[in-house]
């Protein structure tokens, strides 16, 4: 049976979205949750029963606010909010992103502020555990909209979705779901759109990434300066210390802990006064990398834990107020991603020198591009050139995206955060980093090869052992391609703890 998050009671993670969007657990609401959607639900509909004027629950939207509509407009407004707001162009998402986004839209929802139907939230969870998936093109968004006006219109039977295997239309799976096409009413097409589930959802997937490369730059980095024959006083404990950096400490204990009783470096102690800096400051640049990344996963949570739509209804049906502001503005978590893009960037950048410091028998000491006939053989030369074009590209993608800016609905939105694209390129970086990670991995491996595997400390050497199962010891030329996919396989399926 597939496991439960219940959401409601107590503060949400990030994890909880990734177990459901990326490993398939099924989410569920407290009681106390659909009680908080419920009672907001009931603002809305005392208002609309009472005539009270308030923007977007009776008026139209963004320049349009200040016409009022009647009751019987309200629900057309709705569906015609999903269906224009539905515009994105571009590569669909993947159904991990759609199916993360759904989770941060259901998690803004709980807070009970927004006044959505509670029908629309159960509508939610049914796309969600019932893995019908809706197809959402990819570009488009500002900071939200788009994406979510695409999810929504799967709610009322239209458009196409991912399910079980194929893409069907939205009200075919439905049907053969049980499961009934949502009547709209007031509020609820801007409440679907709104807010910043799109970024936010995303953005917890990019943590994941982040938190599992960061843990494989710490062992793919000490197999290539065991391979180096690095000097570890770099990693004292003492040393290190007198920097009061979380990240730094945690790295160093990693790196120790992972090189303990490597004969490798007892046997190369003193070869060198010091190492190049993409050694030595192991510590140092991933500690930094770890430590920004604590940062951006808090303002993430943060987010993920808001009331993001807008307006809010707040209060009790008795006492009410609807509020118009800009908690849809996704400002925390545009620079939280693109933070992190930067600290990822930086773990690939370092990684590509060590690489090529390894192919280089200039400095290695060993054989050139790892291959014990050169010449004849290139070996590991043009994996380098690989690297070093997603390090490239990286650099393009870490460029902040929260500083682009536009103006949209005639001046009524004049400063966007581009949250959406600032964890759409993310995530396009983190995959770049899998790749770097792979060919450092299928490098370090092949020179320790060269040192005796079997020299390893004492998590160098399971990380040696854990590839060596899946790629055979490089001798003569062969598809090197298929090589650094499996390398990445492994990396995605297992991780060596020092």
């Amino acid at each position: 049976m597939a496991q439960q998050v219940v959401w409601g009671d107590a503060p949400l993670r990030w994890q909880d979205v990734v177990a459901v969007a990326r490993h398939g657990a099924l989410l569920a609401l407290s009681d106390t949750a659909w009680r908080r959607i419920g009672q907001a639900r009931e603002i809305v509909d005392n208002i609309v029963a009472t005539g009270h004027i308030a923007y977007g629950i009776n008026t139209g939207l963004g320049a349009l606010c200040n016409i009022t509509l009647s009751d019987d407009e309200l629900s057309t407004l709705s569906r015609n909010t999903l269906m224009s707001h539905a515009c994105g162009v571009g590569p669909l998402l993947s159904e991990e992103q759609t199916r993360a986004i759904l989770c941060a839209a259901i998690a803004n929802y709980s807070q009970g502020k927004s006044g959505i139907s509670p029908a629309v939230v159960e509508g939610l969870l049914v796309l969600l555990n019932r893995r019908i998936t809706p197809q959402v093109p990819s570009q488009g968004s500002v900071g939200y909209l788009t994406h979510m006006a695409h999810i929504g219109l799967a709610l009322i039977g239209i458009g196409s979705v991912h399910y079980c295997g194929e893409t069907v239309p939205a009200h075919q799976a439905l049907e053969l779901e049980g499961a009934s096409i949502c009547r709209l009413g007031a509020k609820d097409g801007l409440s679907l759109v709104n807010g910043t589930p799109c970024m936010t959802g995303l953005s917890c997937l990019a943590l994941d990434d982040a938190w599992r490369l960061m843990d494989w730059a710490d062992v793919t980095g000490a197999m290539s300066f065991e391979a180096l024959r690095g000097q570890l006083d770099a990693f004292d404990e003492d040393v290190l210390a007198l920097k009061a950096s979380p990240g730094i400490q945690r790295v160093g204990q990693r790196l120790r802990q992972l090189l303990r009783n490597s004969q490798i470096l007892a046997a190369g102690k003193g070869i060198r006064t010091q190492d190049a800096l993409s050694l030595r400051s192991m510590p140092q640049i991933h500690g930094a990398c770890r430590d920004q990344m604590r940062h951006a996963e808090q303002q993430i949570e943060i987010e993920l834990n808001a009331a993001t739509d807008n307006p809010l209804v707040l209060g009790s049906p008795e006492s009410w107020r609807v509020v118009s502001q800009a908690n849809p503005h996704g400002e925390s978590v545009a620079m939280a991603a693109d933070l992190l893009a930067m600290a990822l960037a930086e773990m690939g950048s370092v990684a590509e020198r060590r690489l090529d410091r390894l192919i280089n028998p200039l400095v290695s000491g060993l054989p050139a591009f790892l291959v014990a006939k050169p010449g004849v053989n290139s070996g590991m030369m043009i994996a380098q050139y690989v690297a070093a074009s997603l390090c490239g590209e990286n650099r393009q993608l870490a460029q902040p995206a929260v500083l682009d800016n536009f103006v949209t609905s005639a001046l009524q939105e004049d400063h966007l955060s581009m949250g959406t694209s600032a964890a759409l390129k993310l995530l396009k970086l983190s995959g770049n980093l899998w790749q770097i990670l792979a060919i450092e991995y299928l490098l370090a491996a092949q020179a320790l090869d060269f040192h005796g595997g079997e020299q390893s400390g004492e998590g160098t050497r399971r990380a040696w052992a854990l590839l060596r199962e899946a790629v055979a010891t490089w001798e003569d030329d062969r598809w090197l391609a298929p090589e650094i996919a499996k390398a990445v396989s492994v990396m995605q399926a297992e991780m060596v703890e020092p």
